[in-house]
């Protein structure tokens, strides 16, 4: 499997996405394809003690910043990591990109070199979240601030089958992000989703509030990416603080302490339930090729996952699983999909 790993993305590259190649390749056996300047990789990888077969630097010498302006930076540098690596995809020379780099500059460099799906409207950026009894999906998460309802049915569509592909569930449950349940409640977007999503012959079960997607009432839920983005970021920060507010009730007394010391193993499976790095990378689908964009914070382990989830698409045939809902869609006429 050819997984190809942009070098120059996180906040601290090159060393995190160094460091996740090595790892990555010894624990599935292919090599990873790093893209990034040549000279630069290659000398660290040498020092790492890296073998040859384990990790194929590509060269490209320029690196997209996250001061660039996406759609400038996606046409100016043609010979950036991302462009770069994205262009393998196009190519066929690679199965899957990852990335931690600037999310306006994946979804850019995406369609610019990639392309979308015939009869996709707008690429959606997909969350995993840690949910009651497991996980769920949650999709637009920052690629597309505003959109159309039929948007939200063809968000729907990715976000089940890709709950289907790779994670193993069968018919999905699938739900509109609202602040009500009811089906007239919402703003002007939600009120005429909800109708193309009740047509769209998926399993939709209707509206649902963030606290009944954190109870793991629905496999997936779509909304518009404002709000998912900021549903995204509002829970990790309130994840976080609630780790340290116990973290530091619990040092407060001798005897809290202690109790703290006899619930250590239960608080630690809890923070990696919480982690964002054990969830990886949030794939960007719609994209005409397998794209992965990561926090721009992901350590090594972060990108190891991200691998893995890049791998578990590849595996579960998701692009083309998608290609062949899509066009079965648009020519049935489903509602959502004309094109």
């Amino acid at each position: 499997m050819r997984i190809v790993l942009d070098a120059m993305g996180s906040d601290t590259h090159p060393e995190p996405e160094i460091a996740a190649a090595m790892l990555a390749a010894a624990q599935w056996g292919d090599p990873i394809l790093l893209v990034g300047p040549q000279d630069v990789l290659e000398s660290r990888l040498r020092a790492a003690g890296a073998a040859e077969e384990q990790v194929r630097v590509i060269h490209a010498p320029e690196v997209l910043e996250m001061t660039d302006k996406p759609a400038d930076a996606a046409r100016g540098k043609a010979r950036s990591s991302m462009a770069v690596g994205m262009e393998l995809i196009k190519s066929g020379d690679a199965d899957a990109f990852v990335t931690a780099g600037n999310t306006g500059g994946a979804m850019a460099n995406a369609l610019f070199r990639i392309g979308r799906i015939r009869g996709v409207k707008r690429p959606a950026l997909t969350g995993i979240f840690p949910v009651r009894n497991g996980q769920a999906v949650l999709l637009d998460i920052g690629a597309n601030a505003d959109v159309r309802p039929e948007f939200l049915v063809q968000f729907a569509l990715f976000g089940s089958l890709y709950a289907e592909t790779v994670f193993g569930w069968p018919s999905p449950r699938v739900a509109l992000l609202s602040n009500g349940e009811e089906a007239g409640k919402g703003n002007q977007l939600v009120k005429e989703a909800y109708p193309l999503l009740q047509a769209a012959g998926l399993n939709f079960i209707g509206n649902i509030e963030p606290k009944e997607f954190f109870a793991g009432k629905a496999d997936v839920a779509v909304s518009d990416g404002f709000t998912g983005n900021v549903l995204l970021k509002t829970s990790e920060a309130v994840a976080s603080f609630l780790i340290n507010m116990i973290r530091e009730q619990i040092k407060a007394s001798p005897l809290t302490a202690v109790g703290g010391l006899l619930a250590k193993p239960a608080f630690k499976r809890v923070g990696a339930l919480l982690d964002p790095s054990e969830y990886g990378a949030a794939p960007l689908l719609g994209i005409d090729g397998l794209v992965f964009v990561g926090h721009g914070r992901s350590d090594a382990h972060a990108l190891v996952s991200a691998i893995r989830v890049a791998r578990q698409a590849v595996a579960g045939g998701l692009l083309p699983a998608m290609r062949r809902e899509i066009h079965k869609r648009l020519a049935s006429g489903a509602p959502g999909d004309s094109e």
